[in-house]
This record gives structure tokens, sequence and C-alpha cells, in this order.
């Protein structure tokens, strides 16, 4: 263990077979007595990383996610409500509403105790939320991107603000006569809003009562990975990138945080995979969806909008994405994507991609793949420049920002995490993970804001976002 987590954990608390640090809010006093709830869980925190092991019932693993995250699921909850109600004009209550009457009737019911379990768990912890707050903050990419456009041109809204999906994401998959030991790779950064990006830093090791031992990175008090990186015990390794230029939402659908996670936990093949997230599939956060079997040496793409989608499959090749959609026929249909754009930061994301995995066919492992991820060559002006245009996103430093998502120039986002892996990791439960730029630079809050006061409505939640090393996580660390 690294010396300043030695120093940490003189802080801790010892709890019924966990360790976790004493908060500095409400949560101060908190002590859980004898919850038998909390036995097998616990806490560890590494490199920027809080890794959390749930493991039981579905109540059981939401009451113990509440209670280990009780205070990073406040922080991030506040940075949520302040992000969405500033987007999109609607008051929190909006959201809180939204959760119970849209989303709660699609949500199953396993998954309804989980959400339950967290609430309880949070507010046991001291913390001042309700079961609603919690499935508002799992919407947060079903709700402000996707329902409220619908809603608002549903009922021409004359004051609506323009929203946009947000792209999202760096990310391949290669396998076959492109990676060094001819078994799949696969690697991926989260680009979003650096004032919700830099608490996207929870490994979350899950053992479920029923379904699979996964390991996935997330967000605090959310029951899928979200930004959608995760293996599960059936060698099976997700991620994906978002479709830029999609609109389209079905309210009566399930939620896709809901068949993200079901996927996670259950699929033990790229088909069942697809087969959970059709189920009743709303549409929403539509994504070109990476996926590597190990057991096969399988990789598959899997576009997938509302009532289109199409898949990919091969053992000997790469398949990459940057928020571009892939087929011509869904790109016309469900997009108003421009595919001949390529100046803008999909299409030259794309040809880095391309120009990367062909230069390094044979030679992609993991070190390859965190060197690619850390890339900031901009294929559109021909030179190094770390901006919306690098896999490395550092819209930031961007003089154009990203109109095709309404991120204004210089918006504080980008890359906030990177993982990886390989099948040596994958076949036993493990990623490498880098929380912060995936180059390692820091991102300096009060220095941001003094040089760019039109963001300055972000000041209560935006924090410094640090570089850090890479580390290495699996469903087997303990504290």
């Amino acid at each position: 263990m690294r010396g300043p987590a030695r120093l940490r954990i003189l802080g801790c608390v010892l709890m019924v077979g966990a360790c976790v640090p004493i908060a500095a809010n409400s949560a101060r006093s908190a002590s859980p007595g004898n919850d038998s709830r909390l036995k097998k869980a616990y806490r560890i925190e590494r490199d920027h990383w809080i890794y959390v092991h749930l493991e039981g019932t579905p109540g059981q693993i939401g009451y113990q996610h509440g209670w280990l995250l009780a205070p990073e699921i406040a922080d991030a909850l506040a940075a949520v409500k302040l992000d969405e109600t500033h987007s999109t004009k609607r008051d929190w209550e909006f959201f809180r509403k939204t959760a119970q009457e849209v989303l709660w009737p699609h949500i199953d019911p396993e998954y309804r105790q989980e959400l339950r379990g967290i609430a309880e768990g949070a507010t046991a912890h001291g913390i001042k939320l309700d079961l609603w707050d919690i499935v508002a903050l799992n919407g947060m990419e079903d709700v402000p991107d996707y329902y409220v456009p619908w809603l608002d041109r549903r009922q021409k809204r004359a004051d609506a603000p323009p929203l946009r999906a947000p792209g999202n994401c760096s990310a391949f998959v290669a396998t076959g006569a492109y990676t060094k030991d001819h078994q799949p790779v696969i690697a991926h950064n989260n680009w979003t809003s650096f004032m919700v990006g830099e608490r996207w830093r929870i490994i979350f090791d899950v053992v479920p009562a029923k379904g699979l031992h996964f390991l996935m990175d997330g967000f605090p008090g959310v029951i899928a990975s979200d930004d959608d990186f995760g293996i599960n015990s059936a060698q099976l390794a997700i991620t994906e990138t978002t479709i830029t230029g999609f609109a389209s939402f079905d309210p009566n659908g399930k939620p896709e945080f809901v068949r993200a996670r079901k996927a996670l936990q259950y699929a033990t093949s790229v088909d069942d995979f697809i087969g959970i997230m059709l189920d009743r599939n709303n549409g929403a956060y539509a994504n070109d969806w990476l996926l590597a079997d190990y057991k096969t040496g399988e990789i598959a793409r899997f576009e997938l909008g509302l009532k289109r989608h199409k898949v990919w499959r091969t053992k000997d090749g790469y398949l990459a994405g940057a928020n571009y959609p892939v087929d011509p026929e869904f790109t016309r249909a469900e997009t108003d994507f421009d595919p001949s754009n390529n100046a803008s930061s999909p299409n030259a994301r794309r040809k880095r991609w391309d120009e990367l995995l062909e230069a390094n066919k044979g030679k992609i492992d993991v070190a390859v793949a965190q060197t690619l991820l850390a890339d900031h060559w901009d294929s559109f002006e021909q030179k190094e420049h770390a901006s919306e245009r690098s896999l490395c996103g550092h819209v930031h430093q961007s003089p154009r920002g990203v109109p095709e998502w309404e991120w204004k120039p210089y918006a504080p986002a980008g890359a906030v995490t990177a993982k990886v892996a390989d099948g040596k990791l994958a076949k036993t439960l493990a990623f490498r993970a880098r929380a912060g730029q995936p180059c390692g630079e820091d991102f300096l809050a009060g220095q941001f804001l003094k040089e760019h006061p039109e963001f300055d409505w972000q000041r209560p939640a935006l924090q410094d976002m640090k570089g850090n090393p890479w580390a290495e996580f699996s469903g087997s660390d303990r504290p």
C-alpha cells in the first residue's frame, strides 16, 4: 500500500467488516452499530479512487452502497442538481417527480430494492435525502439529455433551452492480429463535464445474491457504471461511447441505467447483452456499445438507438468509438449527425483511432492502450494539440468547444478517467484505471474560473482534478 493510503487508514473508523475514512460533514458522528447488512462490505482508497466491495441481496447491496459512500453521494447529488437545473431550467422537484412517475414504474423489483437500500444507507449515515433523490440521481443520463428535450418538444415549450445529448468517451476494443497476445484488449476514457466527472471515481466490486460477480467504475449513488466500463465473472467486458445527434425517447420504456446494470450483472455472452439492452428499450443514452468475450476471443460493436440497432462482430480486428454513429441508415434515420464534418470532435477522433490502431497492429497491450487513451494529436489540424479533437479530451482548452453537444468554447469538460483491460486482467476480474485526465495533467478550478468567469455558476461544485498514477483493481482486493 502506498504511503499516503497508510496515513489515511489511521483516520478510519472500524466498521463491521469495513474500514471507512471519517467524513468531514454530518456523517462524522454516524455509527453503523451492529447492522448485519454491513458485515461483508468494505471500502478502500487508492490513487484517488474509492473501491467499495458490496455483497448480498439487492437490499443489502444498496444499504452497503449508501452507507459506505454517504458523504460522496451527498456531494455528487449537489453537483448533479446544480448541473441539471442550470442546463434544463427546471427545478430539482421536477427531477424528483420524473423519478417517481416516469422512471420508477419501469424499474425491475430487484433494482427498486437496491435503490431503496442506497437511500436508507445514506440516510442512516446522516445524509438528508430520500428515495426520489436517489432515483433522480440514477436518471442523470436518461432524464436531462433525453426525456427533457422530448418533453419540451411535446409541450411546445417556448422558453426551452437548447439541449443536445452530449457525446461521451473515446474507446476501442481489439483482438486477434491487432493485439500482442491475440486476446481482446478493451480501453475507454470517460468524457463529461469536470464538475460532475471529477466525482466519477468509484470502483464497485459487487457480488450479488443472484447473477454474476462484476467489477465496474461508477458514480456515487448510481447502480450502473453510467460511463460504462465493467467486467463480469463470465469474462464479458463492456464499454461504450455515446451517439452524437440522437434525440429520441420512449417514456414507457425501461430506463437505460436499469438495462445497463442488468446486462453487466446477468449477461454471459454478446447475445445475452444485446437481448437485455433491447428489452423495453427507452432510447435514452443511445450508444455504440463495445464488447469483448474473453471466453471466445470475440469482440463486438452494438449500435443501439430507439427504433434501430446493428451489430458488428469479429475475432480478428478492432472496433472503435468516439461519439459517431457507424451505420449510415441509422445515422440518417435517428440522428442529425454530419459524418462529412471532418473538423468535428467525433470525426476527428474517429480518424485518429483508425490511424493509431492500424499503426500499432500486433503491438496492442495494456501499456499501449494507456498511451493511446492519452493521445493529444489533432487529426484535422495535423498537429499536437490537446482539445476537443484529441482522444484525451481537453475541451477547456478549445476556443471552439463542442457545438454538437452545446458545449461552449472553453467549457470545463473532457476526459475525466481512463480504464484498460486485457485477457490476463479480465480473466481474473481486474482492470487498470486512472482517475483524472488520461494524460495525467492537472485541472485547477480556481485558476480556470479566473480566466473564464463565464463559468462562474459552477463555482459551488467545480473542484481541482489532479493527475494521478494508473492503479490496478480486482474482484479480490481486500482492506
